[in-house]
């Protein structure tokens, strides 16, 4: 019998490497797969909004992006495979009531054209499942904003006047109207639209609260930080003239998870292999 044991415990140890290797295979492959047909973005860094301790730089690991929000239709392929995630199925705690409120019905998302816009009346937790379901994850504020520094031709234009008023007269003009189908630029890294045709999620869209709480008094441990109300958000901001990084910032602090607008939508992020 005790023949037997060491020899069942030799067996498990000579196992257990190549069942940790076979693992982190499925995985790196898993995570190949999702990252297919995606903008590689390098690592590097951008200047925050907000800079944690005071750093004006945070770095930022490369990663995969989707090159264009996600659609109509493709937001109506996971409702089909995912009946929970179809409007008039999906649980209260997971979207408000406007949960794809433009929609026919729960599985018809309109016409042609329709089913090319970008999907939006998504939730966070929506949003979230929907790129899980394909291996992927949404997008930290970090990343995002990494991304959305580029221009057509600059990795990072964020600090240049032109392209800041550019983004203002992006944003300008989404106000009061629906998606379409409009694709927006092609930046540096070919990916489409992150500017001024949706607003769009991020996985930690709420590491900063800009809300109206922020103005009650006091003080002690119960006083809110008045610095982040109304002008006074731009104390402690790395660049006070960086308007469309505000602007960015208040839509996010507008937003709770379960929030459903007919202005934001997403995309999707990927870990990229390391070799």
């Amino acid at each position: 019998m005790r023949s037997l044991r060491i020899a069942t415990l030799i067996l498990v140890a000579a196992a257990t490497p190549a069942s940790a290797a076979t693992q982190t295979s499925a995985t790196t492959d898993r995570v190949a797969r999702a990252a297919s047909g995606m903008a590689r973005l390098p690592a590097g860094s951008y200047r925050p909004l907000y800079a944690p301790g005071g750093a004006s730089r945070v770095r930022v690991a490369g990663f995969a992006l989707d090159r264009e929000p996600v659609t109509r239709g493709e937001y109506l392929a996971f409702v089909a495979r995912h009946p929970e995630w179809q409007r008039g199925r999906v649980r209260a705690v997971f979207a408000d009531a406007r949960y794809l409120a433009g929609w026919r019905d729960g599985l018809d998302a309109g016409d042609a054209d329709a089913l090319r816009q970008p999907v939006t009346e998504v939730s966070w937790f929506a949003a979230r499942a929907y790129c899980a379901s394909l291996g992927k994850r949404l997008p930290t504020v970090d990343e995002w904003e990494y991304a959305a520094a580029a221009s057509e031709r600059k990795a990072d234009a964020s600090a240049d006047p032109s392209f800041r008023a550019r983004l203002l007269a992006l944003y300008g003009a989404m106000r009061g109207r629906s998606p379409g189908t409009a694709r927006g630029f092609a930046n540096a890294y070919g990916v489409r639209g992150m500017h001024g045709v949706v607003w769009e999620w991020t996985l930690d869209f709420n590491s900063v609260v800009l809300d109206d709480d922020s103005r009650a008094t006091g003080s002690g441990a119960d006083a809110r930080d008045r610095h982040l109300y109304c002008a006074s958000s731009s104390i402690g901001a790395t660049d006070p003239a960086d308007y469309p990084a505000f602007l960015r910032y208040a839509v996010r602090a507008g937003l709770g998870a379960r929030s459903t607008t007919s202005t934001v939508g997403f995309r999707c992020a990927a870990d990229v292999p390391v070799s």
